[in-house]
């Protein structure tokens, strides 16, 4: 076919970014011109309403002094820690427990999966309940004999960002497992065969040949898990509501008060750059290993 045959570039596959368009449409407006809209007026001193006085860097300087936020900060990391090591390791290893073709496999599935298709609000409300030393695990446990037994996280200021993931880990393991089965699903048998010919021992299979084989499944893991780490709200909110005091704020309820209980929007726009570079602080990694390795290689 010669060139002057041949359809242009622009008009290929016509009918397809027609369609896509609104999509198209819809990224540029609501999300990059919102993200760019939150960031402009975090440097104003919007009250109730927005409006373009800009002080600087003041909101930011007045964000880093609140114990409030750097009380948000610290709880974020530890549940960030929590939930990306135990989910990855709890996850995993149920998946290679239900690869090992057991019997009532799916029902073990189903099991493990079910909190995930629960609302992280009914998850809260539900360990609040397990929780409550007067009708839950303490109270069962000390009717039993166990009198002196004490397990109320979630009154404990020091220890209660650790409650609360608890109920996270529960909620959001299950999808974990299904994500790391599925990789194992995608392991080529005659590996399998191989390594046990060989006399490679079990763990070590996992650890050296299989796990390495799984990248893209645990990069598209991690990067879930980041995901719901940042934007963690509901679940702090039906459980403690940021108690006791202040002691299990978390950075998405800090925007939440600021922006529509304390009427400061600016304070609140700075806190939601602040979430947004580390959702950047996310994706950039992911998208150099995803895509910068693809076009190396």
């Amino acid at each position: 076919m010669s060139n002057s045959e041949r359809p242009n570039q622009l008009f290929r596959n016509l009918n397809a970014k027609i369609a896509s368009i609104p999509m198209v449409l819809t990224a540029l407006v609501v999300f990059v011109g919102g993200t760019a809209w939150t960031v402009l007026y975090s440097f104003t001193n919007s009250k109730l309403l927005p409006r373009l006085n800009f002080v600087g860097l003041d909101q930011y300087h007045r964000l880093w002094s609140t114990s409030r936020w750097l009380v948000s900060i610290e709880n974020l990391l530890i549940y960030g820690v929590i939930s990306l090591v135990f989910s990855l390791v709890i996850g995993f290893l149920l998946a290679a427990l239900l690869d090992q073709k057991i019997r009532f496999e799916d029902t073990f599935r189903t099991i493990f999966l079910y909190p995930f298709a629960l609302s992280f609000i009914v998850t809260g409300l539900v360990w609040q309940w397990l929780l409550n030393p007067d009708f839950g695990v303490q109270r069962v446990v000390r009717d039993l004999g166990w009198t002196s037994f004490s397990f109320d996280p979630l009154y404990n200021s020091s220890i209660v960002i650790y409650g609360i993931s608890i109920a996270a880990l529960w909620q959001g393991t299950g999808l974990i497992m299904c994500l790391m089965l599925a990789g194992l699903r995608g392991i080529d048998e005659d590996i399998w065969k191989a390594a046990r010919v060989d006399g490679i021992p079990a763990w070590k299979t996992y650890l050296f040949i299989i796990i390495p084989m799984m990248r893209p499944v645990f990069i598209t893991t991690l990067v879930i898990i980041a995901a719901g780490i940042v934007k963690v709200y509901d679940l702090v909110v039906a459980q403690t509501s940021g108690g006791p005091g202040i002691a299990s704020e978390v950075p998405a309820k800090y925007v939440y008060d600021y922006m529509f209980f304390a009427q400061n929007l600016g304070q609140g726009f700075a806190a939601s750059t602040m979430m947004l570079l580390s959702v950047v602080i996310v994706i950039v990694p992911w998208a150099y290993l995803e895509f910068g390795g693809k076009k190396r290689g």
